[in-house]
């Protein structure tokens, strides 16, 4: 190679700062395939560093896999040279497997919203008197956060011993957006974000639009694996991790203390930021100490009111290191637009005066009363479920396919979500499971009707089940 000289801008220790300019480069076609990186020598003198930084570059390049060397030779690129350079931005797909329209007449086991208990004339009374007391603020742009939008977050995220303040807090257009706006506001277009194999791969793929990678970590029945993320720490360097530690989406497994303890130290050792999504958890009674307990400098904790108040509210809010939290409101008004104060304010009042929480205790028992009827009708399966979390996570038994079955149900009338929606990136490791919820439709015996469908396409297999008809 000849007249390369690596982009070192950024922070963190320089030898990895050489290695991920490298392997930005690589990525990118700008040192192809079967080519010689320079001498450690001539690279250290040509940026003013020491062998020794150059050295440990070149080392943690062979430990991502993507150079090779051989003593007396050089080192060099790894993989096959096409001639052809590679895109700035990946060809990423962004789809998952849902319908962008969902087709019509159809039961929505698809979806995870808050159920139909009768919130929306709350909605409306609480609606219509913020418009009443702020005409003036609803016919501009929002400006000023009053103190009562971040009472209302530092509320809503408070569980177990967990108390955020609130000048931690940033009012959200939702938890998805709270989590988008962390990644972009602590990353930058090339950085790995970490995720779990199965996960709500919608933040992957959102990531994946504004130029982040994603790195995978592999999770067994007891949740994300420690060792294995401190693996990927290690060659990847990612700076962030999505987790959502309780009644993880979809396998409903909850962390362990170990474990997250476990996880805390690996991120504090590697400089990860941790991002708990505890949209779920917050419906549950679960003890454990939220992540934030364990790793409070480095963890932001996202939540809102759509599985348990009402999804088409948007209402969401973050906590965060008071240090993050400037960054993250410019770069939530950035990508959204900013926040509606009609929104934002309902949303507060709901939660300040304590009606989103009666709206929650309802909508638990209606959930509760519907995951009943799911378990005595598919007794004798591998389920996963939870009293207070709509959703279910049922293992396929032989010789049933995530998709297949997927395929099946929607032609018996049944939209469920298979393994694919859910995966962060591209795996090879199968889990011959499907995910369907219990909270959209408006009656119980639709979700009577919509699991003896999926009873009665279990009990026949695949012999019940025509692709062609």
């Amino acid at each position: 190679m000849t007249n390369w000289i690596p982009n070192l801008a950024g922070s963190g220790p320089l030898y990895q700062r050489l290695a991920d300019s490298i392997e930005a480069d690589i990525d990118r076609g700008v040192i192809g395939a079967g080519a010689k990186l320079p001498p450690q020598r001539d690279l250290a003198y040509d940026i003013g560093a020491t062998v020794g930084t150059v050295g440990r570059a070149y080392q943690l390049l062979r430990e991502r896999g993507l150079v090779s060397g051989e003593v007396g030779r050089g080192t060099y690129v790894l993989g096959e040279d096409t001639g052809v350079a590679k895109p700035e931005i990946p060809d990423v797909s962004v789809e998952g497997t849902r319908y962008v329209d969902a087709p019509k007449d159809k039961l929505r086991f698809d979806s995870t919203a808050a159920p139909d208990i009768g919130q929306g004339a709350i909605v409306a009374d609480v609606l219509s008197r913020a418009a009443q007391d702020h005409p003036h603020e609803i016919s501009s742009y929002t400006r000023d956060f009053p103190d009562r939008w971040y009472e209302a977050g530092a509320r809503w995220l408070s569980r177990n011993s967990f108390r955020p303040a609130t000048d931690t807090i940033v009012p959200t257009l939702g938890t998805h957006a709270a989590v988008m706006a962390a990644i972009a506001a602590l990353t930058a277009p090339g950085d790995y974000v970490a995720f779990e194999h199965l996960t709500y791969s919608q933040i992957s793929r959102s990531a994946s639009l504004i130029g982040r990678r994603t790195a995978l970590v592999a999770s067994d029945d007891e949740g994300l694996d420690p060792q294995d993320f401190e693996r990927v720490c290690a060659q990847k360097h990612p700076r962030m991790i999505f987790l959502m530690p309780t009644a993880q989406n979809p396998t409903l497994v909850t962390l362990s203390t170990g474990r997250r303890e476990a996880i805390a130290r690996i991120a504090r050792e590697y400089n990860v930021i941790l991002i708990e999504d505890d949209l779920y958890g917050h419906l549950t009674d679960d003890p454990t100490p939220l992540l934030a307990e364990f790793a409070p400098e480095r963890t932001i904790i996202a939540g809102g009111l759509s599985k348990s108040v009402a999804a088409g509210l948007r209402g969401g809010w973050l906590s965060c290191p008071p240090a993050y939290r400037h960054r993250i409101r410019v770069a939530h008004k950035m990508m959204t637009g900013g926040m509606p104060f009609l929104l934002a304010e309902v949303n507060a009042r709901l939660v300040v005066s304590g009606q989103a929480s009666e709206i929650r205790k309802r909508s638990i028992a209606e959930i509760s009363a519907r995951i009943s009827i799911v378990r005595a009708n598919l007794a004798g399966f591998s389920i996963k479920s939870h009293d207070k979390v709509p959703f279910v996570w049922l293992t396929l038994p032989d010789p049933w396919l995530s998709g297949t079955f997927k395929n099946a149900c929607l032609e018996h009338g049944v939209l469920i979500d298979d393994e694919d929606e859910f995966k962060a990136g591209r795996s090879e490791r199968v889990f011959h499971g499907v995910r369907f919820g219990v909270s959209q439709p408006r009656r119980r015996d639709d979700i009577t009707g919509g699991v003896a469908v999926i009873r009665r396409l279990l009990d026949e297999g695949r012999a019940g089940y025509d692709s062609f008809s």
